[in-house]
């Protein structure tokens, strides 16, 4: 549904301040007096304390009702849990954030947690924006369309939807349904004739005005209607239109009446978890075994369940699940649009203060229960079952990388289980449109967040070699590694590097490594057999040794894995490169140069080439181009006047 806008975030460096202590060493003692030192120049009101260490990095972001009295409380150890005596040891400093109210300091610190994610608050590990579906507002005929991140275009923002995937499908049964444009405004302002989605009936191709703006805003009320939770209402008009399409003997309009209704047939059987007497809601429901906990998202919107997702936070030791829900909830409405009412399997500590800050966020009424009786005890029951089964496959699948981990470790003799990998690949085609990759895994699987693309840009890069590619690609790896991470206290920094390749590529690595005077990250490269079969691969490693596994090995098929992922990522890449340099324009690299300027010189000069080849004088009397723009487009192709 269309949400308000969050309410402006706080200034924080009106109100930061910091008091430093002196010692660099982990000490309790000097953590202690590290914390008296802010306590006393405290008052008596809300607000966000941080936890820094020696090198101010953030260890630690909590909130308070009273800041003097909750910041005086990490001074009394014996009451503190192990972890949190390990965190004062380290403290050094605190920076202080005062709020107006205990609600602000709530959303204040999720976004804090958000932005440093300190290793002693639970965290919540999924960085991966929700899609929505937005139905556009800003045209006479409104365009459906998948959309992540900020909300700047006009229109109603209706999910979130737990995947792509699940965007992807009901926007396809929309299509089927509604027959609503889902082409850029660019693509439907230059068609002469329908295109493929009308010849399908995917569109009712208002672009050549085979539907009038009327007839269109009546499908674009009916979309609203089906995903404001109002689909009975159009199931009984669509029925009612067949009926009288065949009693008017129009059976090919009653044909398409029918293919509409069952698209929307398909939408409300897809619904995992049956949603009833619900309009919009979030449920919640936590699992933890083996120190491990899964918190299991369902979303309900409009009536329709728009999918659920699994979530592991990170930190979670010696933190209680209740805890654990509350901190989880208030960072994932940091990025999310809380809806009217947030199921939970259980109370929450401070939960009419969560509820507070949620109904803030929104600017409207949020409440935020544990249901008792009825459909929502069995919805809540549903989740907990999936989140149950959801944590019972990680800790198989984590059980099992950490066989993985510790045999290939021995197979490589690295000197401990490596916590982070990073694996390189290139893609390029005939040299054009190169790139690199780099995918990451870790104990806990693909870290996807981590992903990098590297652009060949390197004019000393000869197009093609993909040893200088590799070359590149890792020298300006560990070139910022050694900028921004110098002493590998972030996590940053390899334990293993895969390199997708043969003992060229190896040696092209080795080189770059050791002209960057880094000697201790172990490099393996990973070559396919003959006939480039998979399972016949061999290991190549610095100095010519090689190693190979059999065909059934785990590791093998781990290797295996994150090999392809690495492939997969940079083909990827590639070919993104590649669509956008087929439809790119010499002017779109002219400082000053937009959309409506580019095409007025297109308009005028035919070409881009005619552009580029046009005399000064010619480019002045271009429609809407000064004097000083001309100049500017001159210079720009004739850099030598």
């Amino acid at each position: 549904m269309n949400e308000p806008s969050p309410p402006d975030r706080f200034n924080e460096e009106k109100s930061a301040y910091t008091v430093r202590g002196g010692a660099d060493l982990p000490d309790i003692e000097a953590g202690i007096a590290a914390i008296r030192a802010v306590a006393k120049t405290l008052p008596a009101r809300s607000g966000v304390y941080r936890m820094l260490d020696a090198r101010a990095e953030v260890l630690y972001v909590g909130k308070a009702r009273v800041l003097k009295s909750r910041v005086t409380s990490y001074t009394q150890v014996s009451r503190l849990t192990k972890r949190l005596q390990r965190m004062v040891a380290q403290t050094r400093s605190m920076q202080i954030v005062t709020t107006n109210t205990e609600a602000e300091a709530l959303l204040l610190e999720a976004q804090l947690i958000k932005r440093y994610r300190p290793p002693y608050n639970v965290l919540l590990r999924d960085d991966k924006s929700f899609p929505f579906i937005l139905l556009r507002e800003d045209h006479d005929f409104p365009q459906v369309r998948k959309h992540r991140g900020a909300r700047r275009h006009k229109g109603q923002y209706y999910g979130p939807f737990a995947s792509a995937g699940s965007v992807t499908r009901t926007l396809n049964a929309l299509q089927k349904l509604f027959l609503l444009r889902s082409c850029t405004d660019r693509f439907f302002a230059t068609r002469k004739r329908p295109c493929l989605l009308y010849q399908i009936r995917r569109c009712s191709a208002p672009c050549v005005e085979r539907i009038g703006k009327e007839e269109y805003a009546e499908l674009v009320a009916d979309a609203k209607d089906f995903l404001g939770g109002k689909s009975s209402k159009v199931q009984q008009k669509l029925a009612g239109q067949m009926q009288e399409a065949a009693e008017a003997m129009d059976f090919e309009l009653a044909a398409l009446l029918r293919d509409r209704l069952r698209a929307l047939t398909f939408i409300q059987g897809t619904q995992a978890i049956a949603a009833e007497g619900l309009a919009d809601a979030d449920i919640f429901a936590l699992a933890c075994k083996g120190g491990t906990m899964c918190v299991q998202a369902f979303f309900i919107r409009g009536g329709n369940n728009w999918g659920h997702r699994s979530f592991f936070p990170a930190h979670t030791a010696d933190v209680a699940e209740a805890d654990v829900l509350a901190a989880f909830l208030m960072q994932f409405y940091e990025d999310v649009p809380p809806p009217r009412l947030v199921l939970t399997d259980r109370e929450v500590p401070e939960a009419e203060l969560i509820a507070e800050a949620l109904c803030e966020r929104a600017g409207r009424k949020v409440a935020l229960k544990v249901p008792r009786r009825g459909d929502q005890v069995r919805m809540i029951a549903q989740a907990k079952r999936n989140a149950e089964e959801e944590l019972d496959r990680h800790l198989a699948e984590t059980g099992t990388q950490a066989r993985n981990l510790r045999a290939l470790t021995e197979m490589f003799e690295l000197p401990e289980t490596p916590q982070r990998i990073e694996v390189y690949d290139n893609s390029h085609v005939m040299g054009t449109n190169a790139v690199g990759a780099m995918i990451v895994a870790g104990p806990e699987g693909l870290r996807k967040n981590a992903y990098r693309k590297f652009n060949i840009k390197r004019s000393e890069t000869a197009p093609g070699d993909d040893f200088a590619m590799m070359r590149e690609v890792l020298g300006r790896r560990f070139a910022r590694l050694e900028r921004e991470d110098p002493d590998r206290s972030r996590g940053d920094w390899p334990d293993l590097l895969l390199i997708d390749g043969g003992k060229g590529q190896l040696g092209a690595v080795v080189e770059t490594l050791e002209d960057a005077g880094i000697h201790d990250v172990p490099v393996v490269a990973i070559s396919k057999g003959p006939d480039r079969d998979a399972g016949r691969e061999t290991f190549h490693l610095p100095g010519g040794r090689e190693l190979s596994l059999p065909p059934n090995s785990p590791v093998l098929f781990y290797l295996q894995r994150l090999r392809d992922e690495a492939h997969r990522f940079a083909i990827g890449a590639h070919r993104e490169k590649r669509s956008k340099s087929m439809t790119s324009s010499p002017l779109d690299e002219v400082p000053g140069i937009g959309p409506s300027r580019k095409r007025a010189l297109l308009m005028h000069f035919g070409t881009a080439r005619a552009v580029r080849n046009a005399a000064l004088q010619d480019l002045e009397k271009a429609p809407g181009i000064s004097k000083t723009m001309a100049r500017g487009i001159y210079d720009f192709f004739h850099p030598g006047g």
